[in-house]
């Protein structure tokens, strides 16, 4: 997450929702998110490219960002500058940074809202993750940094400072989409079940290898609702992946494919693999001004 004093406009703080049913390998105790529209996107842009990146995204999917604003992110020294972009279908947290990224930032590919980050990094641990990042303080409030098996980073936050309103509702709830090597999914899928308390809702271990760009191969495809959002689950027995795949940490839900990458390619995206057409739904995936990848839907295809 991010901060800066004068951007309250950007932050909420609410109650934390009710957590989807627990899976049978989930602690007792309740998932802390507060929402999935509290569970931002990380974006590291190329240097000199976050508002390119933030007018693209704004003009393809809708919504507003934030007066980009100096702040330090991380507990060590650093400067970056950063946005919080609303849209419809994702929140993002945008960041430039003007100094070298301190590790392991930059490699997190979201920051979950929680309703107390050292209850639930402690949470995260007793799952079977890794605190990579001890709690620390930031300009609004307090983040950490865990890492589940398989080498997924995730950052943990809470605001203390209060804001007018909470944040918007999506229309839609992003994919986090993660590539987990096959070896480690069983270590993955209990550890990040028993934090989430999410719910499998899709297990296809011969799903159709050309939703990935591997036409004629077979791969295994998990879908996982929670209160912090959805996830798609990745693995190939081989570890294989043709670019751009593994490139993309989000996969974002449309009404309409074709319709958004025409506003996607008029507002300086560049389609990078796609349309792929499916049963149910179509996909393709995008890079934005600023290096950013995203894979993009419609449809019941997740």
């Amino acid at each position: 997450m991010l901060g800066a004093p004068g951007a309250t406009a950007a932050f909420a703080h609410t109650p934390a929702r009710a957590a989807s049913a627990a899976s049978g390998v989930a602690a007792r105790a309740k998932a802390m998110a507060l929402g999935p529209q509290y569970s931002a996107v990380h974006v590291y842009v190329q240097p000199g490219r976050l508002e390119a990146f933030a007018r693209s995204w704004v003009g393809t999917f809708g919504g507003s960002y934030v007066k980009p604003f100096t702040t330090q992110l991380t507990p060590t020294p650093s400067s970056a500058l950063a946005t919080q972009v609303f849209s419809p279908v994702a929140l993002l947290s945008v960041f430039d940074f003007t100094t070298p990224v301190p590790y392991p930032f930059g490699q997190e590919r979201t920051g979950w809202g929680v309703t107390d980050t050292a209850a639930a990094t402690r949470q995260a641990q007793a799952a079977g993750a890794g605190s990579l990042v001890a709690t620390f303080a930031d300009p609004i409030g307090h983040d950490s940094v865990i890492q589940f098996p398989g080498g997924i980073d995730t950052q943990l936050w809470h605001e203390t400072t209060l804001s007018p309103g909470p944040f918007p509702a999506l229309t839609t709830v992003p994919d986090n989409r993660v590539y987990v090597p096959r070896d480690t999914l069983p270590a993955f899928l209990k550890s990040y079940l028993a934090f989430t308390k999410g719910r499998v809702v899709l297990d296809d271990p011969h799903a159709d290898g050309a939703q990935i760009g591997a036409p004629g191969t077979t791969y295994h495809r998990i879908a996982i609702t929670s209160a912090y959002g959805d996830t798609v689950v990745m693995s190939t027995k081989d570890g294989y992946f043709n670019h751009p795949f593994g490139d993309e940490v989000s996969g974002i839900d449309v009404p309409d494919l074709t319709a958004t990458l025409a506003k996607a390619r008029a507002h300086g995206a560049t389609v990078l693999w796609g349309p792929y057409t499916g049963r149910g739904g179509h996909s393709a995936v995008v890079r934005f001004p600023g290096g950013f990848v995203t894979e993009i839907h419609d449809g019941a295809l997740r």
